[in-house]
């Protein structure tokens, strides 16, 4: 029999993705509360305990208002929301963090999917800490330059709406308060002991992200050059389809000496660069924040759920 599959905030941005990947899915049910019944919570409890798979699209307290309401432990949730990040009991969505974590995902019933800028730090970083490279206590700075749909409705509203100012047409820093919301997962995940400085800029393009971490060769604890992390990094991911460690140098990858910035938009892939000698490193990833950094990861999930091949639908 088909799994049923219910999307609670379809109409947000990461839901209307998952539902555009699961529409064509021929092995699922995506079942939806009928229009008329839309604002009744009682149609909505039904459905999130009637449901095999429920994707969370919602705003953080909705999210955790839907999960107080399931009450059938055979209801998987996979949730898009910042919730249950750091949450005991639920599982980090990403597949590739290591070897365990695809059973770890397949064996729950509570998985949260990574932030997106989240995924690409934790995808560059975890495993050199993991590998005693660099330091728990080594003080991580990085920057992320993303398109204005990772801020939802009203930032895509503010960028798309009538009379746009042309100061929103530039690339604009925020969270300058050095508080992000993807900090607590960017910290704990990845074992560090201490916050990252993440300093987040959004430009005026839909979809796409670029993260980068400067690292410095004489404070690492084991003392390895760009080529020899870029070697670290591949072999860590050796088999891996979605996570692409670019060889280095990555100068064939690059455009006039430019690293472009949507090569991965409409995919599932990560792409990991590394730059610099034997002094100084930059790790850069480029990923969809629509896509790995959000429905693609959720979707991903969701096969390893199912137990079909997880580039299913992606």
């Amino acid at each position: 029999m088909k799994k049923t599959v219910f999307i609670d905030g379809q109409h947000g941005t990461t839901g209307l993705k998952i539902q555009e990947r699961l529409n064509i899915r021929k092995d699922i049910e995506l079942i939806e509360i009928p229009e008329a019944e839309r604002k009744d919570p009682q149609a909505k409890e039904k459905l999130l305990n009637e449901a095999d798979i429920v994707f969370l699209c919602l705003p953080d307290d909705a999210a955790r208002q839907s999960v107080s309401l399931i009450k059938n432990k055979a209801v998987c949730v996979i949730d898009g929301s910042t919730a249950h990040r750091v949450a005991a009991g639920w599982v980090y969505g990403l597949p590739e963090l290591k070897k365990e974590q695809r059973s770890l995902i397949k064996n729950s019933k509570r998985i949260t999917v990574p932030g997106c800028h989240a995924t690409g730090f934790i995808a560059m970083l975890y495993p050199l800490v993991a590998l005693g490279i660099v330091g728990p206590e080594y003080p991580v700075t990085c920057h992320t330059t993303a398109g204005y749909s990772g801020g939802g409705k009203a930032m895509i509203a503010d960028y798309e709406g009538e009379n746009v100012p042309e100061y929103i047409k530039n690339p604009r820093p925020y969270s300058l308060a050095l508080n992000h919301k993807h900090i607590p997962e960017m910290t704990k995940i990845t074992g560090l002991a201490h916050p990252p400085l993440f300093a987040p800029t959004v430009v005026d393009v839909y979809n796409g992200e670029i993260i980068s971490i400067p690292l410095i060769v004489h404070q690492l604890n084991k003392k390895l050059e760009a080529a020899e992390i870029q070697k670290t990094l591949a072999k860590y991911y050796t088999g891996e389809q979605f996570i692409r460690v670019k060889p280095y140098p990555a100068d064939a990858h690059l455009k006039n000496g430019y690293m472009t910035f949507g090569d991965c938009n409409g995919t599932n892939y990560l792409d990991i660069f590394v730059f610099g000698d034997k002094e100084k490193i930059l790790l850069s990833a480029r990923f969809d924040n629509l896509g790995k950094g959000a429905s693609g990861a959720a979707v991903q999930n969701m096969n390893i759920i199912l137990g079909v091949d997880e580039a299913t639908g992606l």
